[in-house]
């Protein structure tokens, strides 16, 4: 462990941790599709600061990519844009910014409004008039952008450390012995250990939640019964890990380093609670889609800030459904390897 852990936060943090902005999605409304507003298009591409993600035709279209997290800033020409330029007057560009990351927003108008100023001067001395717009979370306030993080960073730690104890505390005291005798088998030992973290863990949740909007405000916007659906899935895939690594280790110190690594680091660094995983190495990007924190801080920030529904979360909860049954069904197996060797068939 002294060996490894020093090795493995370098790497996690010297190649995770980047606070550049770059590579946010962009979508662009151009309603005069005339050479000028392509030229003005073009500027924003010449920078990796965006990535062109589609021309759209109306603002519903705007609405349902920024509601799924594809795209980060829209841009809207109006008809008139190059007419009114080179009649020498002020045109209006309105750009709309995803809220949801307050750092980025701040950064992604900064942005916008360099480009607009670099590209006006070409054409003539007066520069362009921008209106942006940010949605989502218009005040820019940290803690919305923040409480979703935290909901899912302390959930995923607490419900692994609690369960990763509860087998090897059992084999350290001996009294593993009584589950061996017991008529139970693995599954039903599983889901017996698993349902009072569950339902324990969901009571804690509910307190992040409710301090979240006393405190500071955050509120649900979505459907609250989505939330709950992401929040069993999410705890019950967490319990599931939980009760994996109570089976490998063979002391509760080791469970506990075990399951410090495989949950705080990953869940901090790995599923975009601070750092945008779009800034990320292609080879560390690839990590993330296995960081099922990432997923539910997908649902999360959702659901309690862009009020999304199902058509837009269904991949997400589709992974946690996968990764629930996953952890349960290796954490059964190998449980019944333990029962096994203890000479219970």
């Amino acid at each position: 462990m002294l060996l490894f852990i020093p090795a493995f936060l370098l790497i996690m943090y010297g190649y995770a941790l980047n606070f550049d902005v770059k590579h946010l999605g962009l979508a662009v409304f151009d309603q005069e599709k005339s050479q000028g507003s392509r030229d003005f298009t073009e500027r924003f591409l010449l920078a990796e600061y965006f990535d062109l993600k589609r021309f759209v035709e109306s603002d519903r279209d705007i609405d349902r990519l920024m509601g799924e997290g594809a795209i980060q800033v829209a841009l809207v020409i109006p008809p008139d844009f190059s007419r009114s330029l080179l009649a020498g007057r002020q045109t209006a560009i309105q750009v709309i910014i995803n809220g949801e990351e307050t750092t980025i927003a701040g950064t992604a108008a900064g942005y916008v409004s360099a480009i607009a100023q670099g590209y006006s001067p070409s054409i003539l001395i007066q520069p362009l008039d921008l209106h942006p717009r940010i949605w989502f979370n218009p005040e820019l306030k940290s803690a919305r952008f923040l409480v979703p993080g935290l909901m899912a960073f302390v959930l995923m730690i607490t419900v692994v450390i609690s369960t990763a104890f509860s087998v090897v505390r059992e084999r350290e005291k001996g009294s593993i012995e009584q589950l061996m005798v017991s008529p139970l088998n693995p599954v039903e030992l599983v889901v017996g250990k698993t349902i009072p973290y569950v339902l324990i863990s969901l009571v804690s949740a509910h307190f992040v939640l409710l301090f979240g909007r006393v405190l500071f405000g955050v509120t649900i916007k979505g459907n609250y019964g989505y939330l709950l659906a992401g929040m069993v899935l999410f705890l019950t895939g967490g319990l599931g890990v939980g009760l994996l690594i109570s089976t490998v280790a063979r002391t509760q110190q080791v469970a506990f380093m075990i399951a410090i690594i495989t949950t705080m680091l990953p869940t901090f660094v790995l599923s975009g609670f601070v750092f945008p995983i779009r800034n990320m190495p292609v080879v560390i990007q690839a990590i993330t889609f296995i960081i099922p924190a990432r997923y539910f801080l997908a649902i999360l920030r959702g659901i309690m800030l862009k009020g999304a529904g199902l058509n837009a979360l269904w991949s997400q909860m589709a992974f946690l459904v996968a990764f629930a049954a996953l952890a349960l069904g290796l954490s059964s197996m190998r449980l019944g390897k333990i029962l096994k060797k203890g000479g219970i068939s």
